[in-house]
């Protein structure tokens, strides 16, 4: 077994010190750093969860209220008298058209169509006489204002220049339908807006929150698929519906690491949700790196503060202990037989040198004392080694032959009522359920005056072998008498059971060889034990029962009495 002790340097009384003290003042200080930084981390965690939280609210707040306001602008300049005229060709509209498009730059076309879906007007002249009537936001606002999600350009891909990045040209449709005053469909005005006015609307509000660098900012659709970052689209999905009620969550990306991440649904309120989420995340290990950082500095502070308070002891504990480290130096070479001791004869040490002349005195008279005992000891020791020997010798022969069977080795009749006790008593306790089996030698007289004593010992000898090998080691087998033998199988509560092993023994008995007989044969009584018995005797008067049944029924065989039948 793993044992540990202190290093010989510090089991004297300065090291024990120098450890209790310096031992104490790095268990307080860890402890309280921990505690600290415990507190610290769980107040960083709520501070930078809610601040997340506050972010994602007020860039969803920020782009719901754009797309609204891009909506309502949609439908207001198609209810103005300029679009409601019904001459959709006239300068005024495509005037009004370059004035909204010039005024954010959100729009990367703008235009009218009439009822057929042909495109009258529209900035830049794009699109100008082509049909746009199978496209959704057409058809859509034919029936009433309509805004779509994101979408890739189709018409406009090769008339826009394209991103400096090389991602695709991405728009946001706006459209609204053109009636004139007794609500006849006149056309649909149009507007396809950047997803980089999106992605900056939303950047802008997590800027203006102060966030650092490190604050990722997700725009997710109703699947739970990225919208933005275009790096991360098709490649990241979120990975649980966040809903804690602290308004942020720690979840564990697919990346493997754990965020701290807030999502907070866009409300825009327009005709046609579209089921935008901003998540906004942060590495829990950037997070929480100024709490790490402060753990770590108390750590080494505690470290720092145990080390000193460590060596003041030691120098403190010095000055105390040295008269003592001598006295115990010299009384170590009295024991260890080193000569002649040096104890300590300091003026300042009054105590310690009347100690070490009383120790010299006492050290003098215990050696003589010691010699004396060494002679008588070994003397005794020699004694007492021979006697007990003998005594063991003697015991475990009287033991032997109170409990076996002088002839056959098995264990006798005496043992065999003790085991049978046992058994009784396990089962009143724990109704664990023990078999007895009586064998019987059939016609044993006869083998003794035809062949005489001699032979039938012998046969008993080999029959009481031959149960040794038919049984379990965990069952007793004993000599109850004269040819009769007894065996108690524990843990056998069927009397089909214990019958199995009594054929066994009785097949293997009138199979075997026996010397100057040949073959026998032995009859066998069962039963199994009963809680109902009032002592185990009633189970020995069952078994012997059964075997009466199988002399009578014309030996050689095996019978069995049931607990509560007749006769049992």
């Amino acid at each position: 077994m793993f044992s540990w002790s202190l290093p010989s340097g510090f089991r004297g009384f300065r090291g024990r010190l120098t450890l209790w003290f310096g031992g104490l003042t790095l268990l307080t200080l860890l402890s309280v750093g921990l505690y600290v930084g415990r507190m610290a981390t769980q107040q960083l965690a709520v501070a930078s969860g809610e601040a997340l939280g506050r972010t994602a609210q007020s860039a969803a707040d920020l782009l719901a209220a754009n797309l609204r306001e891009r909506e309502q602008e949609i439908v207001l300049m198609s209810q103005s008298p300029e679009f409601t005229s019904g001459h959709l060709e006239r300068p005024e509209v495509l005037r009004a058209l370059e004035r909204r498009q010039a005024l954010h730059g959100e729009y990367a076309w703008l235009g009218v169509a009439d009822a057929a879906g042909v495109v009258r007007q529209a900035t830049g002249g794009m699109l100008v006489q082509q049909s746009v009537q199978q496209r959704p936001w057409f058809q859509a606002a034919s029936r009433g204002v309509y805004t779509g999600d994101i979408h890739e350009a189709v018409m406009l891909a090769k008339l826009l220049p394209g991103n400096s990045s090389g991602e695709p040209l991405r728009f946001i449709d706006f459209a609204a339908p053109i009636r004139s005053a007794d609500g006849q469909l006149l056309g649909v005005l149009g507007g396809h807006a950047h997803w980089n006015w999106v992605t900056q609307t939303v950047e802008s509000a997590v800027q203006h929150q102060g966030q650092r660098s490190e604050v990722e900012v997700l725009i997710l659709n109703r699947a739970g698929d990225v919208l933005y970052p275009e790096s991360l689209v098709g490649t990241l999905r979120l990975p649980q519906p966040l809903t804690g009620r602290r308004g942020y969550e720690v979840v564990r990306w697919a990346d493997g690491l754990d965020y701290f991440s807030s999502e907070v649904a866009v409300t825009a309120g327009t005709a046609n949700e579209l089921g935008w989420r901003i998540v906004v995340r942060l590495p829990a290990q950037i997070a929480l790196q100024p709490a790490t950082g402060l753990r770590q500095q108390l750590l080494a502070l505690g470290l720092l503060a145990a080390l000193l308070f460590s060596f003041v002891a030691y120098r403190l504990a010095s000055r105390m202990s040295y008269p003592i480290e001598r006295l115990a130096q010299a009384v170590r070479q009295v024991e260890r037989r080193e000569g002649e001791p040096d104890f300590p004869q300091e003026a300042d040490a009054r105590e310690v040198a009347q100690l070490s002349q009383s120790i010299q005195s006492m050290t003098r008279s215990l050696l003589s004392k010691e010699r004396e005992l060494e002679a008588v000891n070994a003397s005794l020791e020699a004694t007492v080694a021979q006697r007990t020997e003998a005594l063991t010798r003697a015991n475990e022969e009287l033991a032997r032959l109170a409990t076996r069977d002088g002839l056959t080795g098995l264990y006798n009749r005496r043992r065999f009522d003790e085991r049978l006790q046992e058994c009784f008593h396990t089962l009143r306790r724990s109704a664990r359920p023990y078999a007895l089996l009586v064998i019987d030698i059939d016609f044993f007289k006869r083998v003794n005056d035809t062949h005489g004593h001699p032979a039938g010992d012998a046969v008993l000898q080999r029959l009481a072998q031959l149960l040794g090998e038919q049984v379990r080691a965990t069952d007793f087998v004993a000599r109850y008498g004269g040819e009769e033998f007894v065996a108690l199988l524990p843990e056998t509560g069927t009397v089909a059971d214990a019958a199995l092993v009594a054929e066994k023994i009785r097949a293997a008995v009138a199979e075997a060889v026996f010397p100057a007989v040949g073959q026998i044969t032995v009859s066998i009584g069962v039963s199994v034990s009963d809680v109902a018995d009032a002592d185990a005797s009633a189970l020995t008067r069952r078994a012997d029962a059964a075997l009466y049944q199988a002399k009578a029924a014309g030996r050689d065989r095996v019978a069995s009495v049931v607990p509560g039948a007749p006769g049992g």
